[in-house]
């Protein structure tokens, strides 16, 4: 770099020559950033993804169970409330055709509460599912890139993944989830309706009330159940958030 002011083979100024030297010093600067950037390691952008996706999906479980239980605190706060109503209006007509009447509408309400909020809960549970099923194979990135932790960290074998967050327990689980209580406290309401009106048609006779409340509540039961187990069955082949099976063509 020479000034403008000199001529050729004229020694530059104590000036020009400072400016030289601090065009040098920015042009290796430069050179050493461009460089420093184009060798970061890939892998840090990724980690950082990966944490962002984890706490992201941490959040998204605790939004769905927050969601079950508080549509099962309502749906219960609900039918104490309904019961409480029941049983005053029970001692105030001393069980005549007022009551009657009150209990089979209460309760056939109850049972549709029941039944919309066992529906709700049960995709809560399945896209909770989901997101746990995430997590899972985001720990695997853990692990494949980082061996050293395994020591410090819950390492299982990727088909215990899902088993250590309290999912996929054995076969009685469903009666164990948010939408199993909801769906037998649902079955119960719909037979106790069955019941009062079989009661009723059969001249107030409280055996033909048990036997059908029983057997219309073991019904709902079981056709509950059925829905969680078809329900969850289905999830487990065409899962919501398989990255693989969304990239596929349909016919494939």
């Amino acid at each position: 770099m020479t000034d403008a002011g000199c001529r050729p083979g004229q020694a530059l100024s104590p000036e020009a020559r400072g400016r030289e030297e601090i065009g040098i010093v920015g042009e290796k600067a430069k050179t050493v950033t461009s460089a420093a950037v184009g060798r970061a390691d890939p892998r840090l952008a990724a980690v950082t993804f990966v944490t962002t996706e984890h706490f992201t999906l941490q959040g998204a479980r605790a939004a769905t169970i927050a969601e079950s239980t508080g549509r099962a605190t309502m749906f219960l706060g609900s039918v104490s409330a309904g019961l409480v109503a029941l049983g005053l209006i029970a001692a105030a007509t001393r069980l005549g055709a007022t009551f009657f009447a009150f209990g089979v509408v209460v309760l056939a309400t109850l049972a549709f509460i029941g039944l919309v909020t066992f529906e709700r809960v049960l995709q809560s549970g399945l896209e909770d599912h989901g997101y746990a099923q995430r997590i899972a194979r985001l720990r695997g990135f853990y692990f494949d890139c980082a061996p050293e932790i395994t020591g410090y960290l819950v390492s299982v074998p990727p088909p215990q993944r899902l088993s250590i967050q309290g999912l996929d327990t054995g076969s009685w689980q469903g009666f164990r989830t948010i939408a199993g209580m909801v769906g037998v406290v649902t079955a119960v309401l719909a037979g106790s309706a069955a019941g009062l009106i079989a009661a009723v048609a059969a001249g107030h006779s409280a055996v033909a009330g048990f036997v059908t409340g029983g057997a219309v509540a073991v019904a709902a039961v079981l056709a509950l159940m059925r829905v969680q187990s078809a329900a969850w069955r289905q999830i487990r082949q065409h899962p919501y958030f398989d990255c693989l099976r969304a990239a596929a063509p349909p016919g494939a």
